[in-house]
């Protein structure tokens, strides 16, 4: 090992090379080359041998489910999940098939989707306005984002007895929770992102003698997109947890009312069955998020690479 130590004396530079010691070269190893009593042999790949293809991802990822179907069906039929705790994979199965078939699972899942778009529509809508006003003005911040905040700490699920009491227990109560819970998410995303617009592209667009609008439509608002639609996918998903609780208040129709009845006659396999239901659902709206990113924010990737 060599280190080079820099100094001067007398205003002229020497150069110091301070080689260290060799060490001793280590004892043979037994069996390894050289000892006399055995070779190392190197197995090199032969490079005429066909690459083996990777297994695609999207079966990756299906195999964990696959895993735990299978351990599941295995536990029922040995006995060791008893059916009253929870029903098998395959009894689950024929119980959607048969919802499906008479049109009791179509009929409420249309409901329990209009009531997710209602209030998504309304909470997202609500969320961007006040967004916009509290990330474009600090008087907007000041008056709009400590209410918002303070809220955001209540749990939702806390504010039923007073949306019963404000709404009823019909439709009206059920939208309201979706579109609290949906809010929250929109706005906090949406906000950071506004304040987070990079201010080089502030500075250009009034180089150029942007109008106010015109900034705002060309600069922030494409900037403040990909907060949005994080905050969308976030709105999405708290939208079936809490459709799953507001169908139960009173209800007479959706996923949340057949496993509430399900739940009074200890059918476990309709439960599950609304379960998956509402897993489906989520995984859809994400993609469905997902796409939608990709489409809009194409030029931002075509922006990144130059």
């Amino acid at each position: 090992m060599t280190s080079l130590v820099l100094g001067s004396r007398g205003g002229a530079e020497d150069v110091q090379v301070a080689t260290a010691a060799v060490p001793a070269p280590a004892a043979p190893v037994p069996g390894a080359a050289g000892d006399g009593r055995g070779s190392v042999t190197l197995a090199l790949a032969d490079p005429n041998r066909p690459r083996r293809r990777p297994v695609p991802k999207a079966l990756r990822r299906l195999l964990g489910p696959v895993l735990l179907v299978a351990f599941w069906q295995i536990g029922s039929s040995a006995g060791l999940i008893q059916s009253d705790v929870l029903a098998g994979p395959w009894t689950v199965l024929q119980s959607g098939w048969t919802l499906a078939a008479d049109g009791t699972l179509g009929e409420n899942l249309v409901i329990s989707l209009r009531r997710v778009a209602l209030g998504l529509a309304l909470g997202v809508g609500a969320a961007v306005a006040l967004a916009l006003i509290a990330g474009l003005f600090q008087l907007g911040e000041d008056l709009v984002d400590a209410p918002v905040q303070i809220m955001r700490a209540v749990p939702i699920l806390g504010l039923v007895p007073l949306a019963i009491l404000w709404f009823g227990i019909g439709e009206q109560v059920k939208v309201f929770l979706v579109a609290l819970g949906t809010a929250f998410p929109v706005y906090i995303n949406t906000f950071a992102a506004i304040r987070g617009v990079d201010s080089r592209y502030v500075e250009l667009a009034r180089t150029v003698r942007l109008g106010r609008l015109a900034l705002i439509r060309r600069v922030v608002l494409p900037g403040a997109l990909p907060g949005f639609l994080v905050g969308l996918r976030f709105a999405f998903t708290v939208s079936w947890l809490i459709l799953v609780v507001s169908e139960q208040i009173n209800a007479s129709s959706g996923i949340g009312y057949l496993m509430d009845q399900a739940r009074t006659f200890n059918q476990t396999d309709i439960i599950v069955v609304g379960l998956a239901v509402y897993g489906v659902l989520g995984l859809l709206s994400d993609a469905l998020v997902r796409l939608l990113e990709r489409r809009a924010l194409a030029w931002r990737r075509g922006l990144e690479a130059t």
